[in-house]
């Protein structure tokens, strides 16, 4: 797995490219609270080349959504395919983020 990061204005777009799993859920974690350290407090994770999250993706999203939501910042989700949107769907995390067909309508969102 690796992540990039891009800007659009005031938005930091976090690219993740692959599977996102206990073994590198931290390297996720780090990636965006360093983005938040530099002032990035509106952000959009973007998972438009990821196929699988386990449950500690899950849990990793979860712990930055609120981690962001008490620095004033934004988080939402964009590129969700079909089975991890079914993913966000059962386990209800659908109701906790705020999640985009795209980067791009994701970005029209802030």
């Amino acid at each position: 797995m690796s992540f990039s990061i891009e800007r659009a204005g005031e938005v930091t777009v976090v690219i993740v490219e692959g599977e996102l799993t206990v073994g590198n859920r931290g390297q996720l974690k780090e990636t965006v609270l360093a983005q938040l350290g530099q002032g990035g407090g509106s952000l959009i994770i973007d998972f438009d080349q990821t196929g699988y999250i386990d449950s500690s993706g899950l849990g990793v999203l979860v712990s930055l959504s609120k981690r962001i939501r008490e620095t004033g910042g934004r988080l939402r989700l964009a590129g969700l395919n079909q089975d991890l949107q079914t993913l966000f769907e059962l386990t209800k995390l659908d109701s906790l983020f705020q999640i985009s067909d795209t980067r791009s309508a994701a970005l029209a969102e802030f």
